[in-house]
């Protein structure tokens, strides 16, 4: 009886030590876009406290993450920002068949740190006096394809060039904008987000009739219980919730 009440003891103990976790707990490797950041970090926090699963994220432009991907890079999942990068790689055989889901409804935002210089319907892009205008690159962000849509929409694509300074991504955009490099850029709302409101400055939150819809979505791309589990607590209502909070619509 002895030896049956150490053992007692022994998982009674062991049980304090982990809680609720599991003893196999994984690490999960998710690609997120830049835009994401703020809000995968909160899932990815809430998710590790649920689950005792650790989430190690790695930002970047949804087309030099696919482009990685495609080439072996070892991720278990991505959070894409379009709808076009998910699907073809599960078109391809790279992600997982049935997996890919909408996550969040991204918002494009026109920002200048600086107060009044940025109208409420955006007519500094015509009106303006500015010496460049941020966007992400459109051929690999789909934030920045969005921005080009909204130039060409009013007549301004070409009235542009020369000022347009081109970020990588958004998160990159965003510092040009933010380090006085561009006077005003297309940012995502939830980056604005991040900072608090509207941020510091001026801002113009663009029509989602000027621009395609940023749909952004989710995919798995090693099937194994964790990264499902990651992927299912992003499509949860908590998940939405998140997004939510960082400015994002509902798909």
């Amino acid at each position: 009886m002895r030896g049956n009440n150490r053992v007692l003891v022994a998982l009674t103990i062991l049980f304090f030590l982990v809680g609720a976790h599991p003893l196999w707990a994984d690490e999960i490797r998710v690609a997120a876009a830049s835009n994401v950041t703020g809000a995968a970090r909160a899932l990815a926090e809430r998710f590790e406290v649920e689950t005792g699963h650790e989430v190690v994220l790695a930002f970047g432009s949804t087309g030099k993450h696919y482009a990685q991907i495609r080439n072996g890079a070892p991720f278990h999942a991505f959070l894409a920002a379009d709808v076009e990068r998910p699907r073809r790689l599960v078109e391809e055989g790279v992600a997982v068949d049935g997996s890919r889901f909408t996550y969040a409804r991204g918002a494009l935002v026109l920002w200048s740190p600086e107060p009044d210089y940025v109208d409420a319907a955006g007519r500094v892009l015509k009106e303006g006096s500015y010496r460049y205008l941020a966007l992400a690159n459109p051929r690999l962000a789909p934030y920045g394809r969005a921005a080009r849509q909204v130039l060409e929409a009013r007549g301004l694509w070409g009235a542009t060039e020369g000022r347009r300074v081109m970020g990588e991504n958004i998160a990159q955009t965003f510092q040009f904008v933010r380090t006085g490099n561009a006077e005003l850029g297309f940012v995502a709302a939830s980056q604005l987000k991040v900072m608090g409101g509207s941020g510091e400055g001026s801002c113009w939150r663009v029509p989602s009739s000027l621009h395609d819809p940023i749909d952004q979505q989710a995919v798995l791309i090693e099937d194994n219980q964790a990264a499902r589990e990651f992927l299912a607590f992003v499509g949860s209502e908590q998940g939405r919730a998140v997004f939510r909070e960082f400015g994002y619509e509902a798909p």
